[in-house]
């Protein structure tokens, strides 16, 4: 086992619509370590989502070197890059990307049944995951039946069911007021914490990014700066603020 989650070296990758050729990223590189919070910020077309993609597997790269956890993503078959993204990542996206026909806690289980898990150990685990995560009370709902906050905790919850090791985030509180973002960065912050696990958010909030150990800027397919020449290195978590000091 390695201390560095996220080993990554000159990424390059252009998305060629066959008239023009975008060079979304430049040479990227970026290290993080086991257990850290991470925001990687910049104006839009920056690459951001991009990299993200790249990093975890979702889309391919042109040339480069990713290591989650020491292994080489993008030397893995399509099967077996799949199968890792399965069992030691963790996705949240901005508009959810939630069952509609499914309750909260059918959603939440969902990735543990497509992995093989049996039907009443899925259920156990994903109850006890959206305990985790303060919808202990909303398992039957649906996702129409629940409020915008509540959605977006129900997929932290279906990141979090199989225990990755790390969870990529995109836009986690892009769509959401701010009171609500507040409390679901509230909600990562912690549980990176208790957990340990590793987080990698991309956002346009700059409350939502200072949050994290470190603030990773973008502009134009490259890092300007990887957030590290002012990081502490005691070992400290996010920022502690409260919902209400960001809010000030």
């Amino acid at each position: 086992m390695t201390d560095m989650m996220v080993a990554a070296g000159g990424i390059h990758k252009t998305y060629d619509t066959g008239t023009v050729k975008v060079n979304a990223l430049r040479g990227v590189d970026l290290n993080v370590s086991r257990g850290e919070m991470v925001s990687i910020m910049g104006p839009s077309g920056c690459g951001k989502t991009t990299l993200l993609n790249c990093l975890s597997g979702l889309d391919e790269i042109d040339s480069g070197q990713v290591l989650i956890d020491g292994v080489v993503l993008h030397d893995l078959p399509d099967d077996e890059r799949s199968d890792y993204r399965a069992q030691r990542m963790g996705f949240v996206f901005q508009l959810y990307n939630l069952l509609p026909v499914l309750s909260a806690v059918e959603n939440v289980e969902l990735p543990l049944l497509v992995s093989g898990v049996g039907a009443s150990e899925a259920r156990t685990r994903a109850t006890a995951v959206l305990d985790q995560v303060g919808l202990a009370d909303r398992g039957h709902h649906t996702p129409g039946e629940l409020s915008g906050g509540q959605r977006q905790r129900v997929t932290i919850a279906r990141a979090l069911v199989n225990e990755p090791a790390i969870i990529w985030a995109d836009e986690p509180t892009g769509d959401l007021d701010s009171e609500t973002a507040n409390e679901i960065v509230d909600l990562m912050v912690n549980l990176n914490r208790a957990n340990g696990q590793t987080f990698i958010l991309v956002t346009h909030s700059l409350e939502v990014g200072e949050r994290a150990h470190r603030i990773v800027n973008m502009r134009d397919g490259e890092v300007l700066d990887d957030g590290l020449g002012g990081q502490d290195t005691d070992g400290s978590g996010p920022s502690d603020q409260t919902s209400e000091e960001n809010s000030e």
